[in-house]
């Protein structure tokens, strides 16, 4: 199936690269889930898998090291711009939430919101949207709720790891 093209775009730095070499493996008016290779491979950042919540405003990764090894959970909180039907434009509104395998949750970025708004790079309407957003994320998380959002990624990891043992 041809999906529109994924672009994501940053504000710190500032650039909007195509996510030509992610493969979609889902595509609904919720979500849309994505298989891929670092960009620009890391130390520890190999691969992983994206979730897009396209009413929600989050991107929920989960980040592996080479070996398989889960990094952590990143969760971006992003805005979607379908600026034609071949084209879904992702910008990353700068606030992210990191979930490591311990449990810990560190929220990071927050000052770059406050450069973009000084700098008009972000309306304020973005930021209030952002924060909003945010919020909505964390309470998920502290509910301890975080696994209805992981299900898709979690579910596609068990199809593959099944799909495996069936093979000879």
């Amino acid at each position: 199936m041809d999906y529109p093209k994924l672009y994501r775009k940053r504000l710190i730095p500032e650039e909007c690269v195509a996510l030509k070499d992610d493969v979609v493996l889902r595509w609904d008016d919720e979500v849309i889930l994505t298989k891929w290779n670092a960009l620009k491979p890391k130390k520890d950042l190999h691969h992983g898998y994206s979730c897009y919540f396209l009413r929600e405003g989050y991107k929920v990764s989960k980040f592996y090291t080479a070996d398989n090894t889960l990094l952590y959970w990143y969760c971006d909180i992003v805005d979607f711009d379908e600026e034609d039907a071949d084209r879904l434009v992702v910008t990353d509104l700068l606030a992210d939430v990191i979930i490591y395998p311990d449990g810990f949750v560190k929220v990071v970025d927050i000052d770059e919101m406050v450069t973009c708004l000084n700098e008009s790079m972000i309306s304020l309407d973005q930021l209030k949207r952002s924060l909003t957003q945010l919020d909505k994320l964390l309470q998920i998380i502290y509910a301890d709720k975080f696994d209805t959002l992981t299900i898709f990624i979690e579910e596609e990891e068990r199809k593959e790891e099944e799909h495996k043992e069936e093979e000879p």
